[in-house]
């Protein structure tokens, strides 16, 4: 497994790789979201179902809407989620008619963030658009919180390991639903 900044991972990422990545709170599994091989990838190596669809996280706003479908939502709702980002705020918001159906699982609508963690900004800046973002545990696991344990537990089966340091948080991000506005799960 390759052990990267993340100004060097960009071309990995759009090849299809899964890495690994400190965010906020946890280390993450990411892909490409517009490669469903990658995220097939990504749910194989996680174990997880696609049925429950996956969080996107981007550097701001903008990279977001190629998956949001904004006009669902009241220019409350919209300023209510800029009013938390960036930061460990996660909304689940509509989506656009041709999202994957590996991102947003079951749902008409998909989870998304804009990060405050330097890292995560710089993958996404980097690439351009989201990233997709899920902690990286086997379903069911505690999340990886070293980089030791990524290595112990996904060499061979990820791709790269972005090097960095977690941020400040010690809990998921809460989690809101952006039309009602109800807590799903509350991080904090």
């Amino acid at each position: 497994m390759l052990q990267l900044h993340p100004s060097d991972i960009k071309d990995i990422i759009l090849q299809g790789g899964v890495i690994a990545y400190p965010t906020e709170a946890v280390y993450g599994l990411g892909c490409d979201p517009d490669n469903d091989t990658a995220i097939l990838k990504l749910l194989a190596v996680k174990q997880r179902p696609w049925q429950k669809g996956l969080i996107l996280v981007a550097s701001d706003f903008q990279q977001l809407l190629a998956y949001v479908d904004e006009s669902q939502l009241t220019a409350e709702q919209l300023e209510f989620a800029f009013s938390k980002w960036p930061g460990p705020f996660t909304f689940v918001m509509p989506i656009k008619a041709q999202v994957s159906k590996y991102l947003c699982g079951e749902f008409d609508s998909i989870a998304v963030r804009v990060s405050a963690h330097a890292g995560v900004q710089a993958l996404c800046r980097a690439l351009n658009k989201p990233l997709v973002s899920t902690s990286a545990n086997l379903a069911g696991e505690d999340p990886a919180l070293t980089a030791a344990e990524i290595l112990a537990d996904f060499t061979g089966k990820i791709d790269a390991l972005v090097l960095g340091e977690l941020g400040e948080q010690r809990q998921p991000s809460t989690i809101i639903d952006a039309r009602s506005g109800k807590i799903l799960r509350n991080g904090q």
